[in-house]
């Protein structure tokens, strides 16, 4: 005689998801998205961060590092493929899956949503702000690779403008939050952190990594703040003085 008993519904467990295959044809561009936020882009991330952190020191601290970053070996393939490639890909999917997906932190306002939901906007803003910093330092004026020891009055010269201020110190909190939460869903989708427990810990681990970046930017643009204004002018490198 056949079986007469009621399927059994499975067990729904409480928290983050992971990431599985056969969950939809997108399994592996998810899985590359969520990973490139890591490494390369949270590498470079928290690297430049601590590059930066040399405007503390002064024009010469923060040149001499530029100096050093544009002389390492192959660093035009480095940049290309550990930096540019990874952060347009991160970038553009991550567009598309916010395209995609829908806020009801009006209707359910728990923490959970509020989080998804800065995630996405900080996203934006993070991209918005790399294009602009990227297109300003790269693109225009001075060439800093050729003119390292210029790159400090440079930044200073984007500073005059309170707007730019404004944007930068957006822009950063912005970058700090997105990558740190990040972090913390990277953790929990790949089964790194298992268990309520696990994933509240570390997500004081990541919310004291983040205020830790957010103080380090600020810190930075204390020291382009408040320096005297240096020269700009790519035939005087010289020129510039320590403060």
């Amino acid at each position: 005689m056949a079986s007469t008993a009621s399927p059994v519904a499975p067990l729904i467990k409480p928290g983050v998801a992971p990431l599985r295959a056969g969950e939809g044809t997108s399994f592996l561009l998810r899985r590359l998205h969520s990973l490139s936020g890591v490494v390369p882009i949270g590498a470079f991330l928290l690297e430049h961060f601590i590059s930066n952190a040399e405007a503390f020191k002064g024009p010469i601290a923060y040149g001499k590092q530029v100096e050093f970053l544009n002389s390492l070996p192959f660093v035009f393939l480095l940049e290309l493929f550990f930096i540019w490639i990874p952060i347009a890909y991160h970038g553009l999917y991550g567009l598309w899956i916010w395209y995609q997906g829908e806020t009801n932190v009006a209707n359910y306002p728990w923490t959970g949503n509020w989080l998804y939901t800065t995630h996405r906007w900080t996203g934006i803003i993070s991209l918005i702000f790399i294009a602009q910093h990227t297109y300003f330092l790269r693109f225009t004026g001075v060439h800093l690779p050729t003119h390292p020891m210029q790159s400090f009055a440079k930044v200073q010269s984007e500073f005059q403008n309170p707007w730019m201020i404004a944007f930068y110190a957006v822009g950063v909190i912005a970058a700090c939050w997105h990558f740190s939460y990040g972090l913390w869903l990277f953790a929990a989708k790949w089964g790194i952190t298992t268990g309520e427990a696990a994933r509240r810990g570390f997500g004081y681990v990541c919310l004291a990594l983040a205020l830790v970046l957010v103080a380090i930017g600020a810190g930075s643009m204390y020291g382009f703040l408040a320096t005297p204004n240096q020269p700009l002018d790519p035939n005087a490198s010289e020129s510039i003085v320590m403060r």
